[in-house]
């Protein structure tokens, strides 16, 4: 549970700055920016080169992009029908339809189902989760943040993103071994992921922006903890898929808390900064105690 521990620090840590004042202005937006241009492309390297796809895990895989899917049109059509603005339909988007697979996830999978589960948990994450993010979620984030764009330039910025290049890179080396020392750099990149993306979140949080994010950060957070992964409990039910340790975990990772780094995406096209920032701040403790019981409920599944 240390890594649990640690998403509570430096997210506190992030907080006590703020308040002291000791961090310059721009120091979100840096820290942003060193989490997407390096460390995520270096777990990208680092994970997904690891990979062993299996043809019997594909409705696995399939769980987060079921889980995005649904999400995109649930808070299109919500959102439209509440009135929201494009750029707070795009945050609801990017940070309620994203779960934190890999930094909350995985260390919830390792507590409540064992070392061994870990597996799925990469794989629901790598070519779930992230891939999403890589690929429809930014195109998400430049509609939603710059209105109409051509397709050549969302393209463009797909082909910019450093993880999504990072991805494509780790796969084309899959047939090549690392030398430990590439290993031990990638490693030791990759874990400044989650100390500096928290320490970033707990800088933006203002409390006083509560009072007028109440109801959307409750709409974010109803799909994300309770109705996506509820939904998708219903698909596994209701279609011949195969039922097991493996889709339970699966599931279980639908009901994590918000992805951390979709709301940095979510931050920097400035889709609501505020929003995402309360949205990971309260999803992430409030995960804590929906969690075992999405556990409790999915024994039978």
């Amino acid at each position: 549970m240390e890594q649990l521990l640690l998403l509570v620090v430096c997210f506190l840590l992030g907080v006590v700055l703020r308040r002291t004042g000791r961090i310059p202005p721009g120091a979100t937006s840096a820290l942003n920016a060193f989490v997407i241009t390096i460390s995520l492309p270096a777990l990208a390297l680092l994970y997904i080169h690891e990979l062993r796809f299996d043809s019997a895990l594909l409705a696995v895989i399939a769980v987060p992009w079921v889980l995005f899917a649904i999400g995109f049109i649930f808070f299109r059509a919500v959102g439209t029908r509440m009135g929201l603005a494009r750029g707070t339909i795009g945050c609801l988007i990017l940070v309620g339809a994203l779960g934190n697979t890999s930094f909350v996830g995985l260390p919830m999978i390792e507590a409540f189902y064992g070392r061994d589960a870990l597996g799925v948990g990469i794989l629901v994450d790598q070519p779930g989760t992230f891939l999403i993010l890589s690929t429809l979620g930014l195109v998400v984030a430049a509609r939603y943040s710059s209105g109409e764009l051509r397709r050549s330039e969302i393209v463009r910025r797909v082909l910019r993103f450093p993880p999504f290049l990072a991805m494509l890179l780790g796969l084309v080396l899959i047939p090549l071994p690392y030398p430990p020392a590439v290993t031990f750099l990638l490693k030791r990149l990759g874990e400044t992921l989650t100390p500096l993306a928290l320490v970033s979140v707990g800088l933006g949080l203002k409390l006083s922006d509560i009072h007028g994010n109440r109801s959307r950060v409750m709409l974010g957070l109803s799909y994300k903890l309770l109705l996506g992964p509820a939904c998708i409990v219903l698909l596994v039910l209701m279609l011949p898929i195969q039922k097991g340790l493996p889709m339970r975990v699966a599931v279980f990772e639908a009901a994590m808390s918000p992805m951390i780094t979709g709301a940095i995406v979510a931050i920097e096209h400035d889709l609501d900064p505020p929003l995402a920032t309360l949205m990971l701040s309260i999803g992430i403790p409030l995960s804590f105690l929906t969690l075992p019981l999405w556990w409790w409920l999915l024994r039978g599944l």
